[in-house]
């Protein structure tokens, strides 16, 4: 057999072996497997490549977050502006002047009641704590309720004590969290200050960032690039405007709820409840805490009953009419795996995982799918499957305006 011969038989042995490999599910998942695994052992060892980059982002993070947030805010008002025949620029400026008219009138109105409020909150929350404990272990001294914690306990430990514990564990948990939220405030000044710039520049040339992209991207995958990019945005700007669209009227519901029932510290408490239900499931239960140890504290069992009852109507009304109005079923996420991503993003990335996991889930969602979709194509290992029509992702309307886009970049 001569060396051309030798040479020929490598290379169908070679293509035979890649083939098995590609259609053999299992030695499939191994390879992947491994080369992630090797991936994790490397990048300790060139961790400092990005060392410039994690200084860059301690720097740039926090304005390019709020100006990423507020563009997704704000660029669907830019474009209705703009399609009602408003210069993009015009508009962008008439809708900045109005945001920082309502900035210097909070600042004016709000913020010293905010400021004398929570001042007043975290001074005394101490002393509501330990009277809140002393009424709840008062409560369970009644004689009817020490004879049912024999039982429930057999005689050994108290109840109260152990209930008192945990509410202490759990109150005082939440005020440092709290106290941490006001003690980095300091260091978003320059946040602040820089953000209204890079706000501008991208709701002014955002919309032509994807097709800045394509230019770097093979011409073959520029089709299904721009449309994981569009898939990616899509779920990202779904899921801020919705959520902070409910936080805002969550704060709202508990600010005009509290006053109305003339509980102390209302305005700090509807804000501070808003800011917690970006937290999906538990922000507001634990938002209830601080407002029930001040009903009881500063007022009396029947202003509990008070606060129960606009908890419960504020509930009503998020989950019935809040919710599906600005959320709908956007992410399509189950809830169990919202939970599971809540508990585990919180126990790596702490508070930042638990705000930022939902969405950077339903990113990495996206892009999994659209890689398992390349997998079938290539591989054929599920041509048999059934595959439904996807729903569309745009309305018509919205397609004919994607194509002018799409010829613009090619």
């Amino acid at each position: 057999m001569g060396p051309e011969q030798n040479k020929t038989a490598f290379s169908l042995a070679a293509s035979w072996f890649m083939k098995w490999v590609l259609n053999n599910k299992a030695v499939s998942v191994l390879i992947i497997l491994l080369l992630i695994q090797v991936n994790i052992l490397l990048l300790p060892r060139i961790s400092f490549i990005f060392e410039p980059l994690l200084a860059l982002f301690g720097v740039m993070g926090l304005p390019l977050i709020m100006a990423g947030v507020l563009y997704y805010l704000l660029n669907p008002l830019i474009d209705w502006m703009e399609s009602k025949k408003i210069h993009r620029i015009g508009a962008i400026s008439i809708v900045l002047i109005v945001i920082i008219g309502l900035i210097v009138w909070g600042i004016a109105t709000l913020i010293p009641v905010i400021r004398e409020q929570t001042i007043s909150l975290l001074d005394n929350w101490r002393e509501y704590v330990d009277r809140f404990i002393a009424q709840v272990d008062a409560f369970f001294q009644i004689d009817l309720l020490s004879r049912l914690q024999a039982q429930l306990t057999g005689g050994e430990g108290n109840l109260s004590t152990s209930i008192t514990e945990q509410a202490d564990e759990v109150v005082g948990t939440t005020v440092s969290g709290i106290g941490n939220v006001f003690g980095i405030v300091s260091t978003t000044v320059l946040a602040l200050i820089t953000t209204p710039f890079i706000l501008f520049y991208l709701l002014k040339d955002g919309h032509h960032l994807p097709y800045h992209i394509m230019k770097f991207v093979p011409s073959r995958m520029r089709e299904q690039t721009y449309r994981l990019l569009r898939e990616m945005n899509m779920q990202i700007s779904q899921y801020i405007r919705g959520q902070l669209l409910v936080a805002f009227f969550v704060g709202l519901m508990f600010w005009i709820g509290l006053s109305i029932i003339g509980l102390e510290y209302a305005l700090t408490l509807g804000i501070l409840a808003g800011a917690l239900n970006l937290i999906p499931f538990l922000g507001t239960f634990i938002a209830i805490i601080p407002i029930v140890v001040i009903a009881i504290v500063l007022h009396s069992p029947f202003m509990l009953l008070k606060v129960l009852a606009v908890f419960t109507i504020e509930q009503t009304l998020e989950g019935r009419v809040v919710q599906p109005l600005v959320l709908g079923s956007s992410l399509n996420i189950h809830p169990v795996t919202i939970i599971a991503v809540l508990l585990t993003a919180g126990s790596l990335f702490g508070l930042p995982g638990v705000i930022l996991g939902i969405p950077a889930y339903a990113v990495l969602k996206v892009v999994l799918v659209h890689l398992f979709t390349w997998y079938q194509s290539y591989t054929g290992m599920y041509a048999d499957d059934y595959n439904p029509a996807p729903k569309p992702l745009v309305s018509e309307k919205k397609k004919k305006k994607l194509l002018k886009r799409k010829k613009k970049m090619t």
